[in-house]
């Protein structure tokens, strides 16, 4: 028998949705195959998943099991895909009836069947958005995130029991209670805050017109003298996220696994501080699978770059085309990815120790 369901794949900033077809088949030997360009993790998916199905109190079919991920040209990687290769063999097999055709599925498993944190899954639940997909099946930690994207039924799933005593309609999962982004903008409180610093009243003014005009700024001064401090405190004198710029830096916070647990949506703009001997690859973004860099991880709030002079020549100048174009383009040979880097720069240098630059 042959069962459908839909999962995405996260290129770049963006999803793409992924058909999770799986057959089982009664002739053959038993065996259990992945197709359409898997990575390793979505390889291990088949212990996982047969692990979990059993630990979850249902049958692993002993049949010849062939699981497609399609489009297959597209490189699959990641656990995300084990839920829907888990509950494809559960309807494949007979035990399991849905119709879940207009259904987004996606989390990592647990050996016992439950689910596990996900990363990216703003952009997937945005993906289920656009594409017009009724409900989305989740684990349950990244219901919040999910929550902030409306006109989706999010459906919080902790283990594979409950969700398909959900799917035969036992015991329907109760629906992620969706959340107004204006209602959680009243909630953002900066560590610093530029009206609890005395002196330093030219610093302060310069930076108020960094933040008026969108400027670059770079301080020079003795240790001790409070340039970090100014620097940490600039973000609150920026003006608030916009909604589209929340979900903008969420969707690279939440790729990329920096969400701080717990947090539905970044609701300040970011401040990022790399040490000077942070890598270009590390700054910029990039590896032989393309992720975010720190510029990146920057984009609407602030780079603070600290001892300024330390950093690589060849890692400076590899910041002159991200900071004219706002977005920065690695390419791999996997494909080419577009990551936006709008921030503002801030460097900070001490004087020589002839104390003459």
């Amino acid at each position: 028998m042959l069962a459908k369901i839909f999962s995405a794949a996260t290129v770049g900033l963006s999803s793409v949705p992924v058909e999770v077809e799986v057959d089982v088949s009664a002739t053959g030997l038993p065996s259990f195959t992945i197709v359409g360009l898997p990575d390793k993790a979505v390889e291990e998916s088949k212990e996982r998943v047969r692990s979990a199905i059993k630990n979850s109190g249902a049958e692993f079919p002993d049949r010849r099991i062939t699981v497609n991920l399609a489009p297959a040209d597209l490189p699959k990687e990641g656990p995300a895909y084990d839920v829907s290769i888990a509950l494809g063999i559960l309807v494949a097999s007979g035990q399991v009836g849905a119709d879940l055709k207009k259904s987004l599925v996606f989390g990592e498993l647990s050996l016992d069947g439950s689910l596990r944190h996900t990363n990216g899954t703003l952009p997937l639940v945005l993906l289920a958005q656009e594409k017009h997909f009724i409900e989305v099946f989740l684990p349950a930690v990244n219901a919040e995130e999910a929550a902030i994207v409306g006109g989706v039924n999010i459906y919080p799933v902790k283990n594979i029991r409950q969700l398909v005593e959900h799917l035969m309609n036992i015991h329907p999962i109760e629906l992620q209670e969706h959340l107004e982004f204006n209602s959680l903008k009243s909630e953002v409180e900066f560590i610093f805050d530029m009206a609890d610093i005395a002196g330093q009243e030219h610093a302060k003014r310069a930076l108020e017109i960094a933040a008026a005009g969108g400027h670059n700024l770079f301080m020079h001064g003795v240790p001790g003298a409070g340039k970090t401090m100014l620097a940490r405190a600039f973000a609150s004198i920026l003006p608030e996220l916009s909604k589209e710029e929340a979900l903008e830096v969420t969707k690279i916070y939440s790729i990329s696994g920096n969400l701080p647990q717990g947090e539905s949506i970044i609701k300040y703009r970011p401040f990022r501080s790399p040490h000077h001997t942070t890598s270009r690859i590390g700054l910029i973004g990039g590896g032989s699978r393309p992720k975010p860099g720190e510029i990146s991880l920057a984009h609407r709030g602030v780079l603070f770059l600290d001892e300024f002079p330390e950093f690589p020549r060849h890692v400076l100048e590899s910041l002159r085309q991200p900071m004219e174009d706002g977005i920065v383009q690695i390419s791999r040979a996997v494909g080419t990815m577009h990551y936006p880097a709008r921030f503002t720069l801030i460097a900070a240098a001490n004087p020589c120790p002839q104390g003459l630059s």
